[in-house]
């Protein structure tokens, strides 16, 4: 199925500062969510998955230190933007390819208002929520999207987006979900069924970094899901 580009409003990089549910308020996460003219990259790290972070291999981390980690969240996908008329907001849906945490119970969508250029209202189409995102400067550039397929693996593709100075690179888990898996299911669930698997199940690269100047496509990685990643700070 084939979809329109996502109007050039939307792209950039937007960074979450609220989200407000009835029972729950968050303004600590980091929330970034990168959209080219088709493709979106989203990376979520809770507050409670950067306390203690270590930058190691996942395979070298404790069990409590595996279970932070899978407190993450992050997906890559097709975005479809529905414009209703000029007096209603925009129906946006994040059709998600590939992602780190096992199938939610409902579609990825919301309305979306523009306060401002600069700063986006999202609320909640299939639950209760209202998010504020505001778009980073240096991010209203050329956007660019490209795969990049696994030799060993050619089903293991890796998607890069880039969004004026910023990058970011979505490399799936090489294995599949346990058979036991359901949807409506955590990461953290899943761990603590099958921790013999946890470093293959939390293999899911989802990289945030700023490109540097008059170097082409090096960049340095500031967030990841996969902290031994991360440049030194």
């Amino acid at each position: 199925m084939s979809h329109p580009p996502v109007p050039a409003r939307y792209r950039g990089v937007w960074s979450r500062t609220l989200l407000e549910t009835p029972t729950h308020r968050d303004d600590t996460s980091l929330v970034l969510w990168m959209q080219t003219e088709l493709w979106h990259a989203d990376l979520r790290i809770p507050l409670a998955a950067r306390a203690g972070r270590i930058k190691a291999p996942v395979s070298a981390m404790s069990r409590e230190q595996q279970q932070a980690l899978a407190l993450q969240s992050g997906f890559c996908g097709i975005t479809q933007v529905e414009r209703r008329s000029a007096h209603e907001d925009d129906l946006c849906a994040w059709h998600r390819h590939v992602d780190y945490q096992p199938p939610g119970l409902s579609p990825d969508a919301g309305w979306m208002l523009f306060e401002s250029t600069d700063r986006l209202i999202e609320t909640g189409l299939h639950g209760v929520y209202r998010e504020v995102w505001e778009r980073l400067p240096d991010s209203t550039g050329p956007c660019t999207f490209r795969e990049q397929t696994d030799a060993q693996n050619p089903a293991r593709v890796t998607r890069i987006l880039t969004a004026g100075r910023y990058i970011m690179q979505v490399c799936p888990r090489a294995v599949a979900w346990p058979a036991d898996t359901a949807p409506g299911d955590t990461l953290s669930e899943v761990l603590a069924r099958h921790p013999a698997q946890a470093s293959s199940l939390l293999d899911f690269e989802v990289s945030f970094g700023k490109l540097n100047e008059g170097e082409g496509l090096r960049w340095t990685i500031h967030h990841s899901t996969l902290p031994e990643l991360e440049s030194p700070s």
